[in-house]
């Protein structure tokens, strides 16, 4: 991409080389795995992305947020190619390795965590969600998990239980996952529940005594993003507490 500073827009979309590809995806990929943009891309960079037809766009997508750098920032691009010389994969249960390492150590010393403090990666949002909920559940040797209004944590079925939309996520694959309970998320904009109100809805759903996870997005992204008033997430430490 040697034209970097401008969108342009040369063909019809889906242009004829996108809508082949398109075409050939109805025929051979599975029906729920829907796409949103009306194109194929063929290269990108920083916030540009190029289809085939050479029609170019911004990019608002980012990797559905792990592309927070931009597409093909240089530093990154030089990290893979270092890594792919070295060695391409292993399992680190299997084959153990340093940046793993290096990363879990990055991400304990920057999380606002009184107390000892561990790190584990998982391969999706969900994945992380349900390994969350099975660590508490160990530990605490209880079962219940409390979630919020307008949450999304994922299409497994424990984490697709704890989201909150039915419409498009949960309809047709129940029966759900139990203990379950959900509370009210602050809204500044629709709402104006309080603290006490969420404690009371908790007390309403389930014994404290049987919980195990509070799970909580700090900003609600799926659900419509709702950033919550400051005092939310201190109490919801103090509840949880």
């Amino acid at each position: 991409m040697t034209e970097r500073r401008f969108v342009r827009i040369q063909t019809e979309l889906p242009g004829p080389k996108s809508a082949a590809v398109l075409k050939k995806k109805e025929s051979y990929v599975a029906a729920p795995l829907s796409t949103y943009a009306p194109f194929i891309i063929k290269e990108s960079k920083g916030a540009l992305i190029e289809d085939l037809d050479g029609n170019r766009f911004i990019d608002f997508t980012g990797g559905w947020g792990c592309l927070a750098v931009g597409q093909r920032n240089d530093r990154v691009v030089t990290a893979l190619h270092e890594q792919l010389d070295r060695f391409l994969h292993t399992d680190f249960t299997a084959v153990p390795y340093t940046p793993f390492v290096e990363l879990a150590e990055m991400l304990c010393e920057r999380t606002l965590i009184d107390g000892e403090r561990k790190a584990a990666f998982f391969n999706s949002g969900a994945e992380a969600v349900e390994n969350a909920v099975k660590i508490a559940r160990a530990y605490t040797r209880r079962k219940a998990i409390l979630v919020f209004d307008n949450a999304f944590h994922g299409r497994t079925l424990l984490a697709m239980t704890m989201t909150h939309k039915a419409n498009p996520y949960k309809i047709g694959f129940g029966p759900f996952a139990p203990e379950v309970y959900r509370l009210p998320y602050p809204n500044v904009y629709r709402n104006g529940v309080t603290a006490k109100e969420i404690e009371e809805r908790m007390l309403s759903l389930v014994n404290p005594s049987d919980v195990a996870v509070m799970v909580v997005e700090p900003v609600i992204g799926e659900g419509g993003f709702l950033v919550p008033p400051d005092w939310f997430l201190p109490a919801m430490r103090e509840l949880a507490d």
